[in-house]
């Protein structure tokens, strides 16, 4: 039976695709993801996370609109490195963040057209109170 990822194995593996060269596919990232997380997880396990499925898609277009990596010298390779890997991050944050942004004014209109007031979207969560199961046991 495969393997649950957890949220640390989950933020390895976009970290991964952040930095990956060369032509991206899932069997590849499998075999990559074996060594990050002790065992291989299937094209299935890492498509059904929305972040992983959504990082390795991003890259995917990214590497379509022609993004090229440059060799360079050692010290320089390292920089170029951590900056494909922030560059990667930023624009799946990116992605994520809009995706978010759309959700919201999804939302924002349903209570519009459902008759909800800013003032009820606003309340604030009621208190929990954590102690009320021991004060009933007493």
């Amino acid at each position: 039976m495969a393997k649950h990822l957890t949220i640390k194995n989950i933020e390895a593996l976009v970290a991964l695709i952040d930095v990956w060269e060369g032509k991206l596919t899932w069997e590849a990232l499998c075999e990559e993801g074996a060594k990050l997380i002790g065992s291989r997880p299937t094209r299935q396990t890492l498509n059904a996370h929305e972040q992983i499925k959504n990082a390795y898609l991003g890259y995917k277009a990214r590497t379509k609109s022609g993004y090229i990596s440059s060799r360079r010298p050692a010290s320089l390779s390292i920089a170029e490195q951590r900056i494909r890997r922030l560059e990667g991050e930023n624009n799946r944050l990116k992605e994520d963040n809009d995706r978010l942004l759309e959700r919201f004014i999804r939302w924002q209109y349903n209570a519009y057209k459902f008759g909800m007031s800013k003032e009820k979207l606003e309340a604030l969560l009621p208190k929990v109170d954590r102690d009320s199961s021991e004060k009933l046991r007493s």
